[in-house]
């Protein structure tokens, strides 16, 4: 076990409060990146967000979303995009096997939709945040601007970028109390007046509660800005990422009786049920975009963004498979490596054109995107030496992996075209009406043991999105929208299209949502809606053999948010909101998807008691969650919990900030997320982390 020797206390009285987080790049920052909406830079969920690829102001759009800003992730010490989203009512963060982010939206499980500053980031990693702006949420399907997938939503990252009108040196350095600890800069210089360049860095030494847990990642961020005229813009960025961490896919559940659901094992929240030295998931990355925007005329906008990318992945681990056997007290054990390698050519355009007719104003936006993503997976079964683990008394198993088992090659070639009309009649009223048009074609190899298997397939779909917003005062907007998303039987990642799978349709999502958007003031929102989301010819991972997909037919999902972000005072900003969720099969109500909790609720404040001190403070409450699909009266349920976090800041000068943040403050012991039945997260302990920020 480990021994936490770094005192809470201690570090609480290092730094008694403040630290506004430093001004981040302005709208200016985003100017190169035209698909992007802007808004207000600072504060609390402010900005404006990418669902309409327009400069629509959030009220004016009929849709939840959810703006997590510069400021907010600095004031929370976050440093994974899971641990920003359970802020985010909504949603819930899944283990993603210990090696990528994995998240459930509205009730859709997903691995693959992420954007990039409106571009596709659909492989299986984990995503840094020392390079953003923002993070945005946008919550119901998007296929309309994203295209397939999206069925519950997406995460869309944008990515600072330089501006012309400072030169910026900011860094950033943190430790926290199991030992993690990490470097960051951010630097931003002017060359010009018609060149900017930005370069964020970090470097983070990984470690936390549990046994074996290690790792380290660092990545950096180049991106310069061309002023081509007054008009026309061009960026360029490109980013390499290296991770390499220990794959912990934490402890499994015990039984407990007939028809009583199982529930994760305690007493060992610290317990490894890897291999030491085995369990390992590498990740190296490289990602280049080029942008161009620029005003074709004085009604006419153009942008345009082309993204490569070169992702070099392996993950190898042993895992428990099974629940604890008591008579023994000991753990059935698995494991396998997977080896992937994918390379995405991918580009997209838009036209945005301003017209008046017959005096009603019109934003009319053209697009199209086009897409080549190649793929090269292998998984190979591990040999024990021992096929369980005892523990009473814990001996690691010697492992090898002799056996391939799945070596898959796959080529995707898909193109899309779209329309979206934004009508405003009169002040009073608005629409948004559009199609979009995908082409998704597939072809791959099986390279099976005895006999190669080719497959294709391939889809084209019409996806349809319609909202009215009627708005009774400028800074009141009631609304009602429609729309639908779809996804291929090749899955999130292209590697599932089986001699079954290929020859059904995708799978459909259709959403229903009213709502309601008031702007208390500038700077401060609230927002309310309801909705109902419909999957039809869906499939979930089979709870016994998660290599297989089980065909359940229909899901429903409905329920309500309410939310709120920005600053209620002059010293006071807040975040979060509330979250219902009913989500289960048509047809049998009983059987409930998985990782959905009928509750969540979230709130992070932040108050500055004077110029130099701040205090923040946050809650995450979930109700009780099925780990996996409930298809049994014993499949395992996680237990509800709520998590209180804190923070304090000292403002040491104007170029120095002093931070401390500290998780879990009453040590609550909880389990956090899971993969499945017998691959559960605990919570982390009470930790604090430390961290000093310099400007020049």
């Amino acid at each position: 076990m480990r021994y936490y020797g770094i005192s809470i206390l201690a570090l609480t009285c290092v730094s008694f409060a403040s630290m506004p987080a430093f001004a981040n790049a302005s709208e200016e920052a985003n100017d190169d990146q035209a698909i992007i909406v802007t808004g207000t830079p600072q504060g609390y969920g402010t900005a404006a967000a990418a669902s309409t690829k327009t400069d629509t102001p959030l009220i004016d759009t009929p849709q939840t979303i959810t703006v997590i800003t510069r400021d907010q992730l600095d004031d929370q010490a976050q440093r994974s995009l899971g641990d920003v989203l359970r802020y985010v009512p909504g949603v819930t963060v899944g283990q993603g096997e210990g090696n990528r982010d994995q998240i459930t939206i509205r009730g859709q499980n997903t691995t693959s939709d992420f954007f990039l500053d409106g571009v596709r980031d659909d492989v299986q990693y984990y995503r840094g945040l020392y390079n953003l702006e923002r993070i945005e949420v946008l919550k119901g399907p998007s296929a309309l601007i994203f295209g397939r997938g999206g069925g519950g939503g997406v995460v869309n990252r944008v990515q600072k970028a330089p501006v012309f009108s400072e030169n910026i040196t900011t860094s950033r350095a943190s430790v926290n109390s199991f030992g993690a600890y990490e470097i960051a800069a951010d630097l931003n210089a002017p060359v010009s007046n018609k060149i900017a360049i930005r370069l964020n860095a970090n470097y983070e030494k990984l470690n936390n509660h549990r046994d074996f847990y290690s790792g380290e990642r660092y990545a950096w961020n180049p991106t310069a800005t061309l002023a081509l005229s007054d008009d026309w813009k061009l960026g360029l960025s490109y980013e390499y990422v290296k991770d390499d961490r220990v794959l912990d896919r934490g402890i499994p559940s015990v039984v407990n009786g007939a028809g009583v659901p199982n529930t994760p094992l305690t007493g060992y929240r610290d317990q490894f049920f890897g291999v030491p030295g085995v369990n390992k998931s590498v990740l190296e990355a490289q990602i280049a975009k080029l942008s161009l925007s620029g005003n074709v005329s004085q009604n006419l906008k153009f942008s345009a963004a082309l993204l490569y990318g070169d992702y070099d992945k392996i993950y190898t681990n042993v895992y428990a498979n099974g629940t604890l056997v008591t008579a023994t007290n000991s753990v059935a054990l698995a494991g396998y490596s997977d080896p992937t390698a994918r390379k995405n050519y991918l580009a997209q355009a838009n036209l945005l054109w301003d017209v008046v007719t017959g005096g009603i104003q019109h934003k009319v936006l053209f697009g199209a995107e086009y897409g080549i993503q190649k793929s090269r997976n292998q998984r190979l079964n591990a040999l024990l030496s021992s096929p369980t683990l005892n523990l009473t008394t814990p001996v690691f198993p010697a492992v090898s992996f002799p056996t391939v088992v799945n070596d898959t090659v796959s080529n995707v070639t898909y193109a899309a075209a779209y329309v979206q009309d934004q009508i405003s009649i009169g002040d009073h009223v608005m629409v948004v009406a559009g199609l979009r048009y995908d082409s998704f074609d597939i072809k791959g190899t099986d390279f099976a043991p005895v006999t190669d298997r080719p497959f294709a397939r391939r889809d084209e779909k019409i996806s349809p999105r319609l909202g009215l917003i009627l708005k009774p005062q400028k800074n009141i907007s009631l609304y009602a929208s429609y729309s639908q998303s779809f996804q291929p039987r090749s899955g999130n990642q292209f590697l599932t299209l089986s001699t079954t799978t290929q020859n059904l349709a995708p799978e459909k999502f259709t959403s229903y949502e009213l709502g309601a958007k008031w702007d208390i003031r500038e700077g401060l929102s609230v927002n309310a809606a309801l909705f109902q989301l419909d999957r039809t010819n869906a499939t979930t991972p089979d709870p016994v053999n998660l290599a297989i997909s089980t065909n359940i037919g229909a899901t429903r999902v409905k329920g309500g948010e309410l939310s709120v972000a920005g600053q209620v005072t002059n010293a006071w900003q807040i975040s979060g909101g509330y979250a219902y969720q009913d989500a289960a099969l048509r047809v049998n109500n009983s059987v409930r998807l998985a990782q959905v909790p009928k509750h969540q609720f979230s709130l992070w404040n932040r108050y500055n008691l004077s110029n130099k001190f701040g205090a923040g403070v946050g809650i995450i409450h979930q109700s009780s969650q099925y780990a996996a699909i409930r298809s049994a009266p014993t499949t395992t349920r996680l237990p509800a919990f709520t998590r209180i976090d804190a923070a304090l800041f000292y403002d040491l000068s104007d170029k120095f900030k002093l931070q401390l943040n500290v998780e879990n403050l009453f040590d609550t012991k909880y389990f956090s997320d899971a993969h499945n039945n017998n691959n559960i997260s605990t919570g982390a302990p009470i930790n604090a982390r430390l961290s000093l920020a310099f400007k020049f």
